[in-house]
């Protein structure tokens, strides 16, 4: 049997209700809500985490133990200190944007980002001039004047830093004028040209030094295998290979990382879609990630402190590791 429906006391069958049924068109329903978050800017704030805690245990370790105060760690130290700030930096531009969504607060961690950015890159070249130093002048690296010189490094690289940072801050942005935005608001185009000009100078230099290194590491692995009269098989032979190759694969990460969003921030401006700036940016971050691994983490006398560190305790297979020239 038919059902029917009573409406207004009039009864109506369910076929003709149906028919008389008027829909909105598709398209018409009303739109999701937006995002409320930019789950770019979580992978930002999340990888800052990451590098702020990885880098505050270098820090941390190089601070409390009295030994590690050679050059070599002191730039360590500075590279470690520079990602934990840039680390801090990311987690403060995420948390202050979404709070306070204030011009001054964004021109200040911004600011702190690119302070600490330069001096992670500054101290990256430092790093490179010590190493290759260490081998040029190996009878005299440990004399006061290499100290003096670490100490003029450092100054240097964090007063720049620090005066690339106070840019934005003291009037170098775009707030007033959206014109002169570049990919990375509020730093004008004018400003990330010369910081990408700038680290494109800094990785050539970078580079040249390496093959420097690469040389005097070669010649002396020569030397050496010449007095014993083979060349292939020599140890020094094999592990000088492997020190190559680890300074390879340091400058091949370093470019991989930064290359990208530096080549990006030249070509592009305001007007390109932010997926792009994300998709450069995230990866150059990646660089504060690792550093910790390639410069300290593998280093021995901080494997031994992390070690007393975490358990008190040195293992013996860390105690007795022989270095090698793959720990260059």
């Amino acid at each position: 049997a038919e059902m029917d429906i009573l409406l207004e006391g009039s009864p109506i069958s369910t076929d003709e209700l149906w028919n008389n049924a008027t829909y909105p068109p598709m398209g018409s329903f009303p739109p999701l809500p937006p995002l409320l978050v930019n789950p770019w800017d979580i992978l930002l704030c999340s990888s800052g985490t990451l590098i702020a805690c990885e880098n505050a245990l270098v820090v941390l370790v190089i601070w409390q133990n009295p030994a590690l105060r050679a050059p070599m760690f002191l730039l360590i130290g500075s590279l470690a200190l520079a990602d934990l700030l840039a680390g801090l930096g990311l987690v403060l531009h995420f948390t202050l944007a979404y709070l306070l969504r204030s011009d001054s607060a964004q021109l200040l961690t911004v600011g702190l980002v690119v302070a600490s950015f330069s001096a992670s890159v500054f101290s990256l070249l430092a790093i490179t001039i010590d190493r290759y130093l260490s081998l040029y002048y190996a009878l005299t690296y440990n004399s006061e004047r290499t100290a003096a010189f670490t100490y003029t490094m450092l100054v240097l690289l964090w007063g720049l830093s620090l005066c690339l940072g106070l840019l934005p801050i003291t009037g170098v942005n775009c707030l007033a004028e959206e014109s002169t935005c570049s990919v990375v608001r509020p730093l004008t185009k004018n400003n990330v040209a010369v910081l990408s000009v700038s680290f494109l100078l800094l990785f050539g230099l970078m580079l040249q030094l390496y093959v420097q290194i690469c040389k005097i590491v070669m010649h002396h692995a020569h030397q050496i295998a010449l007095q014993h009269h083979f060349l292939s098989a020599s140890p020094h032979y094999v592990t000088t290979r492997n020190g190559v190759s680890t300074l390879a694969i340091i400058l091949g990460t370093f470019a991989a990382c930064w290359m990208p969003f530096t080549v990006y921030s030249l070509v592009a401006d305001y007007t390109y879609p932010p997926l792009y700036t994300y998709a450069t940016l995230v990866p150059a971050t990646y660089n504060s990630v690792i550093n910790p691994v390639i410069y300290a983490f593998r280093n021995q006398d901080i494997q031994k402190a992390l070690w007393l560190v975490c358990c008190g305790c040195i293992p013996a297979r860390v105690a007795h590791r022989a270095r090698t020239p793959s720990h260059v």
